[in-house]
């Protein structure tokens, strides 16, 4: 699947929304467990949710250090354009 324009293996998503719903982001962890079941190939990121994925890899396993270098370089970038 295709998550902020980084490939993530399923399992990584799985993993992913594990760690989400460990740090209280349920409703998302939700949403990326359906888009795995429904084989989603693409999902779309609203901002804030990239910021709760980015608060939420703040130590990622080595599946999701791609995923979090990407959120973080768009959030970087944001804030250098004053968008954040």
């Amino acid at each position: 699947m295709m998550l902020a324009g980084c490939p993530v293996p399923n399992s990584a998503v799985v993993e992913l929304a594990r760690i989400l719903r460990h740090n209280g982001a349920g409703n998302l962890a939700d949403r990326l467990d359906r888009a795995v079941a429904d084989q989603v190939k693409l999902l779309a990121l609203t901002f804030p949710e990239r910021a709760v994925l980015l608060a939420a890899l703040e130590d990622p396993p080595d599946t999701l250090t791609e995923l979090r270098a990407v959120l973080l370089s768009d959030h970087r970038w944001r804030l250098a354009q004053g968008l954040d």
